[in-house]
């Protein structure tokens, strides 16, 4: 199977689905917030690993003490993906610690403050208007 192929595009998806569904409602670690959001997920084409990218936006939490409170509960959130998902094997998962929603964030601040100090153009007058 190769790497973006539909079948690995459709487990991606899958996986990245029920992770969600498991950080939100049955990890119960105060270091993960309310805030976290599984951005992407690559789950090998041999299923026996699996990235998964976390983001949040919990202004309690910084993005790496969620990935290791996540990397702490990892064999519970593996054996609730493996009761939710049928694959022959359930992924060893990676949590990687996804800083393009802040950077976005940021980087379309920065733009907006462009646009603001940008004066609008006043009109010119046309030119060869002269008479001598």
């Amino acid at each position: 199977m190769r790497k973006n192929s539909i079948k690995n595009t459709r487990i991606n998806g899958e996986v990245q689905k029920e992770l969600a569904g498991i950080i939100r409602n049955e990890v119960k670690d105060p270091r993960v917030g309310m805030l976290t959001s599984v951005t992407r997920v690559e789950v090998a084409p041999d299923l026996k690993t699996c990235k998964a990218y976390i983001s949040t936006m919990d202004k309690e939490h910084t993005v790496e003490e969620t990935v290791a409170a996540l990397k702490n509960a990892e064999g519970f959130i593996r054996r609730q993906l493996a009761k939710t998902v049928n694959l022959r094997q359930t992924p060893q998962i990676t949590f990687i610690a996804d800083h393009s929603i802040e950077y976005g964030v940021h980087m379309n601040k920065l733009i907006s403050d462009a646009m603001e100090n940008i004066s609008p153009d006043e009109p010119e007058e046309a030119e060869g208007t002269d008479e001598e």
